[in-house]
Formats: C-alpha cells, sequence, structure tokens
C-alpha cells in the first residue's frame, strides 16, 4: 500500500509531535527506567511515571455523574493532534497524535468510521499499520505497533486503533545492548511449536509464563498474507483460551466475551514490526499487588508494550517491589516478582 505522503512519516510526525508538546495541546511525562529480567533471561524494561496518577479524567468531581457517552478521541481530533489522514487519497484511516504519551512521538492510527476494538482487524487497518512500519524505516529508523481488544487487554477506547512507539525512543534511556523488544527476541530465539502448510512457522519461548505466539513476516508481505498470518494467531490464541477455561473447570477466573455485532470471544494483545506479528491472549488486565496484611497495594496495568517487552507503574510501591524482585527469587524454578506479574496477566503454561 502506497501512503501518499509527500514528506516522511517520521518528519512528519515529530513535526507535529513538537509543535503539540510546545502549545501544550499533549502531555508529556517523563519517566525513570530499570531493566528486569524474568527467569529466561529476557530483558523487559520498566518505567515509573507518577506523573500519570494524576491524569485528567474529564470528570468535575469525584462526586460527579457522567453527563453522556465517553468522547470519541478519535471522531473530530484537535488540529493540533491530528497528523494526517491515509492513504492521503482516498483516506481510510487518521493518524493522530497519543495525548498523553511517555514516549516522544507515540502516535495512533484509528479509522475514519467508527468500527469496534473488540472486532476483528480488517485487512485495510493490517495493510495500513504495515504501511506506516515500513514508511518509518525508509529513514533507518524501526517503529512497533501494538493493538489491544479486549476488556482484560488494557484498551481504553472502543474506536478502532492501532497505536506506534518508536523502537529508538523506548531504547533512548536503556544502557547499551540491554533490551530488545519481545517480540524481536522470540522471532529470533522462540522454539518452533507449529508451522503451517504454508509455511509459516509459530514461535514462543518456552519459559516466559504466560502463552504468546510469533510468527516472522516475509520481506514484502501482500495484504493477503497479512490477514492470513494475523488470523493465524489469532486462532492460536483463541484456542489456548478455550483450553484452559475447560481445564479450569468453566474457567472461575476467565469466561468467553459475548459475540455480538462480530465482537471476539477472548481479549488479546497483537503486536507487528516489518519483520513480524506476534500475539499475546490476556485473562486478566493487571496484576494487584497486596502487602503483609493481604490488603491492596497497587496495581501493575499492561496493555500491548507487553510485545515490546516494556510495563509501565504509576507508584512508588509498585516500582520498588518491582525493582527489588529479582532479589526475592527463591528458586530457580519460581521465577521472579516479574514472573508473577507475566503469569497472572496472560494464559499460564
Amino acid at each position: 500500500m502506497e501512503l501518499g505522503l509527500k514528506d516522511s512519516l517520521p518528519s512528519l510526525v515529530k513535526d507535529r509531535f513538537t509543535a503539540a508538546k510546545a502549545s501544550q495541546s499533549l502531555v508529556f511525562s517523563s519517566t525513570e527506567l530499570a531493566i528486569l529480567h524474568s527467569k529466561s533471561g529476557l530483558p523487559f524494561q520498566l518505567r515509573y511515571c507518577p506523573s500519570l496518577a494524576k491524569k485528567p479524567t474529564g470528570k468535575e468531581s469525584k462526586d460527579s455523574k457522567p453527563s453522556g457517552p465517553k468522547p470519541d478521541p478519535f471522531q473530530n481530533p484537535p488540529a493540533d493532534l491530528l497528523v494526517t489522514e491515509l492513504p492521503v487519497q482516498n483516506p481510510t484511516h487518521i493518524l493522530v497524535l497519543n495525548k498523553f504519551p511517555i514516549i516522544p512521538c507515540h502516535f495512533i492510527l484509528a479509522t475514519k468510521l467508527n468500527k469496534r476494538q473488540t472486532a476483528r482487524l480488517e485487512s485495510d487497518n493490517l495493510a495500513t499499520t504495515y504501511a506506516c512500519l515500513k514508511a518509518w524505516e525508509s529513514d533507518r529508523r524501526r517503529l512497533f505497533a501494538f493493538f489491544n481488544s479486549g476488556a482484560h487487554s488494557g484498551a481504553s477506547q472502543p474506536h478502532r486503533h492501532v497505536q506506534f512507539v518508536p523502537v529508538e525512543e523506548m531504547n533512548r534511556d536503556a544502557p547499551e545492548g540491554a533490551w530488545q523488544p519481545f517480540l524481536d527476541l522470540v522471532d529470533e530465539k522462540g522454539s518452533v511449536v507449529a508451522a503451517t502448510k504454508t509455511g509459516e512457522k509459530l514461535k514462543t519461548v518456552k519459559e516466559i509464563p504466560f502463552q504468546h505466539f510469533v510468527v516472522s513476516l516475509p520481506e514484502q508481505p501482500s495484504v493477503h498474507e497479512l490477514e492470513r498470518i494475523y488470523r493465524l494467531l489469532y486462532e492460536e490464541a483463541e484456542r489456548v483460551v478455550r483450553e484452559y477455561i475447560s481445564s479450569t473447570k468453566g474457567g472461575k477466573d476467565l469466561e468467553l466475551h459475548p459475540e455480538e455485532n462480530g465482537d471476539v470471544p477472548i481479549s488479546y494483545n497483537l503486536a507487528m514490526t516489518t519483520s513480524a506479528m506476534g500475539i499475546v491472549p490476556r485473562r486478566n488486565e493487571a496484576y494487584v499487588l497486596r502487602n503483609d496484611s493481604g490488603e491492596d497495594a497497587g496495581a501493575v496495568a499492561l496493555n500491548g508494550t507487553l510485545l515490546a517487552g516494556t510495563l509501565m507503574v504509576k507508584g512508588a510501591a509498585e516500582w520498588e517491589w518491582l525493582k527489588e524482585g529479582e532479589a526475592h527469587q527463591t528458586g530457580p524454578d519460581q521465577g521472579t516478582e516479574l514472573d508473577k506479574v507475566l503469569q497472572a496477566i496472560g494464559i499460564p503454561r
């Protein structure tokens, strides 16, 4: 797919981001960064952003009641946040900046029509996502795309959208060589668990405590190939969710979602780069920390950046608990506090 842009996509996004930040049309929050490791040895970023705990909710007071439906940020977005329409000729999508980013140049691809986030992605969604990834790399940069779907996925908006974060910006504050996107690591080092008649190989890292699957993309995938790989990944994710529910005798901690208006029955995160596509089926949006008295001491919530190998917390308790977690490992098979989070939010092995 040709996007039809006159300027390079990185320049277009960066210029709009710089202007929107200067005019305070978006609120950029800096973070502290630590690198954690699961028992697999793979690195994960932990970002601490206390300012997001004070993020505006749109409510006038804690006692106020919503006066109507939640505003749709992708329906007539502010001009300062709108990057462009895509493709430029006969647009079906818009690019908008994230209003509350913690990574510079975090932007979003949303459908012009208000399609459902909980339905399957369509061929034009996948093709436009890949075209954005490819256009970003034309300037020797890399882009990471992720999609959150379902109540347990970390999705915040019902209007269909895919999010993008520049890999170089995610890696900027990390020690050199200390971190790679999780999707890359599974693609490079994962074990093949299944192969299809058309040649795709499903890969996973068996030491990671949640079910996940990654497929390498061909050099120049067609729209048909992108759609086939997406459906292959989705079907594998739904299969393990159904098996989990069956094995737990009705899934006491997980139920299938109602299949209304084309909605799919599971929650999942999908991620894509120009070299791979991956999926994680979800059973919890967050892991709740408990203090010594068993009381709620904060939570670690995750969305599709999980497939980038990143987590973000807003509270000091969660930040310290996870940073110190590697010292809490009591045995080679029990993992760290990070592993507890990873097992809790996904479908356990």
